[in-house]
């Protein structure tokens, strides 16, 4: 059995819930508990806060857990980032009030910037030869300055909305952050073996998340035309159909190009063809 610790709440929460589902590793979310046992995979999952998270696997308290990269690298905690989820990407920037001459990151030196990350944020500050005062705050660091707490701040940016009707304008982006799936230095080697089953499954689902399935009939004599349209991983599948001169051909294709592809596909005689979701991929 391995315990899995995920944020409690949020859309973090949320997502990783998903994916764990998607991964056939069920959980009644109906029923959510301080700790729930799926009852389809060899694991349990613990809702804990986000920043508790890295301490609770390095501790054992949990042996995976899914958290934001930038709470790894806050906490510090001894762990190990096996894989990277492709979900909550977001930044951790600095800003200043909007209006502000920056002239770059001397701006800084002798400024109180308002974090709610302080060592990644003096980590940094130290790297580029720069002094500045750290005001630790928990939450809402996007008012400080506005209320004279502060005179920058070092944050977290997903869109940017919430620093421009804060009148605050990003300056550097220090670290890029996403969803990670870390994992204790002293698994068993059994605990070993259900993680590899663990990520195996999560890259199937990655891999899908943005594909789509494309069968067509195409004349034979356009088939080398087809297959430089829609190349596939390794080579689409070709099948003869019933009607002389003519193959079904089915391969995969990024969601984000298919009206293009089948533009072309259509230009070069192609014909009835579907498009059907992904929603697992094996390389």
């Amino acid at each position: 059995m391995l315990r899995i610790a995920i944020q409690a709440k949020g859309r973090l929460s949320e997502q990783s819930l998903s994916l764990l589902d998607e991964a056939g590793i069920m959980f009644d979310d109906s029923k959510r508990k301080f700790l729930s046992q799926s009852n389809s995979f060899p694991a349990e999952l613990l809702f804990l806060r986000d920043d508790d998270i890295p301490q609770a696997v390095a501790m054992g308290v949990a042996d995976l857990g899914i958290v934001g990269y930038n709470e790894v690298l806050e906490r510090g905690q001894q762990v190990d980032v096996v894989d990277r989820l492709g979900f909550g990407a977001c930044r951790i920037s600095l800003a200043i009030p909007k209006g502000e001459n920056y002239p770059g990151l001397s701006y800084f030196r002798g400024k109180r910037i308002a974090t709610s990350y302080p060592n990644i944020l003096g980590g940094f500050l130290k790297e580029h030869g720069i002094s500045a005062e750290i005001s630790v705050i928990a939450g809402s660091v996007e008012i400080a300055p506005t209320v004279g707490m502060s005179d920058a701040i070092f944050d977290i940016v997903s869109s940017g909305g919430t620093l421009v009707s804060n009148g605050l304008v990003e300056v550097e982006k220090v670290v890029f952050s996403e969803a990670v799936l870390i994992a204790g230095k002293k698994l068993t080697d059994e605990k070993r073996k259900i993680l590899e089953q663990i990520k195996f499954r999560f890259n199937a689902v990655k891999d899908s998340r943005g594909k789509k399935y494309l069968l067509m009939n195409v004349p034979n004599e356009k088939l080398e035309d087809a297959i430089r349209i829609v190349p596939a991983m390794r080579s689409p599948t070709i099948l003869p159909l019933a009607q002389s001169g003519w193959s079904s051909l089915h391969t995969v294709v990024d969601a984000d190009v298919l009206w293009d592809k089948i533009e072309q596909l259509k230009e070069i005689g192609a014909e009835g063809i579907l498009v059907l979701s992904v929603e697992k991929m094996v390389i």
